[in-house]
């Protein structure tokens, strides 16, 4: 059963309409973040101004998204060959690793508290975490669907969840001092906000090093794959196999190829054949061959990568 790497890109969302609803995103946090500084000042509530950094490090986190996204389209140069696809991928490690900054920042600041409890201004805090809670709603409305295939968006959104879970911890712990004056409840909501987004941070980074370290693209078996190159009629055998990721979404191969004895007059239509075989049952689309005759094959080749055995 082949993975399709192409299938969840038959409802995709155009490119413009996926900018658009990430520029509102990002007009939406800036606006909120406006709001609150001026509210912070002339109240005098530090809540409020902390809760528009947090907005701000939103807005931010979409801006860097924005851009990664608009550049992955340039077409490719003689700079880079390869093209600007990757470029997504950097944003998205560059957004993790910034939450994992806001996530011990959390834990500094949820520890810190445990040991001297700040006094909350019950309902005014709780009031502007439920503004801030439907801004960032309506940002992870903006955003979730571009979310599901692209992991550049995938880590702005979580900086938009862990934000609205951040609301949702000032409501939860704001209404907990009004009604039964549980000052405690503050740090630890903000203990298991972080843990949360360190969980998050954990399983989906994986991915993008992944791809950034020319790991083989998940769902791709190289075993399977040289397997199937060497049921190819006319192939003796394959290595030097390496299986990469161009970007996201886009599996690339390149292979030693020895022809069968006999075969080298068709070697170039057994070539031809390789390529066409591996784009349809694996959805490789970049493969580059090198053909050697049996005669003339690489001595005690690896299978699997450069080395020799």
């Amino acid at each position: 059963m082949p993975h399709d790497h192409h299938h969840h890109h038959h409802h995709h969302i155009d490119a413009a309409t996926g900018d658009a609803r990430v520029a509102w995103a990002i007009a939406v946090n800036m606006a909120l973040t406006f709001v609150q500084i001026v509210g912070g000042l002339l109240s005098g509530s530090l809540a409020l101004i902390a809760d528009a950094l947090h907005n701000f490090s939103d807005a931010v986190a979409l801006i860097i998204a924005f851009f990664a996204r608009k550049i992955a389209r340039r077409p490719a140069d003689d700079r880079m060959s390869f093209g600007y696809g990757r470029v997504e991928v950097v944003a998205a490690l560059v957004n993790y690793t910034t939450l994992v900054v806001l996530a011990f920042y959390l834990i500094y600041e949820g520890v810190m508290r445990f040991f001297e409890p700040q006094p909350i201004d019950g309902w005014l805090v709780v009031w502007i975490a439920v503004v801030a809670l439907v801004i960032d709603l309506v940002t992870a409305a903006l955003t979730w669907s571009l979310s599901k295939n692209s992991m550049n968006i995938r880590a702005a959104f979580l900086h938009n969840v862990a934000d609205a879970l951040g609301s949702v911890a000032v409501i939860v712990a704001g209404s907990a001092v009004i009604w039964f004056g549980w000052i405690w409840v503050d740090p630890l909501v903000t203990l298991m906000i972080a843990l949360y987004i360190l969980w998050h941070v954990w399983s989906e980074a994986g991915a993008a090093i992944q791809v950034l370290m020319l790991g083989t693209p998940p769902g791709l078996e190289p075993e399977r794959v040289a397997s199937y190159v060497e049921g190819v009629e006319g192939v003796q055998a394959v290595h030097h196999v390496h299986l990469w990721s161009l970007q996201e979404n886009a599996a690339a191969l390149t292979a030693h190829l020895v022809i069968a004895p006999g075969a080298w007059s068709q070697a170039d239509a057994i070539k031809a054949r390789v390529k066409s075989g591996l784009e349809r049952e694996f959805s490789i689309e970049h493969t580059t061959l090198e053909v050697e005759c049996a005669v003339h094959a690489c001595v005690h080749p690896a299978r699997i990568g450069s080395g020799s055995a």
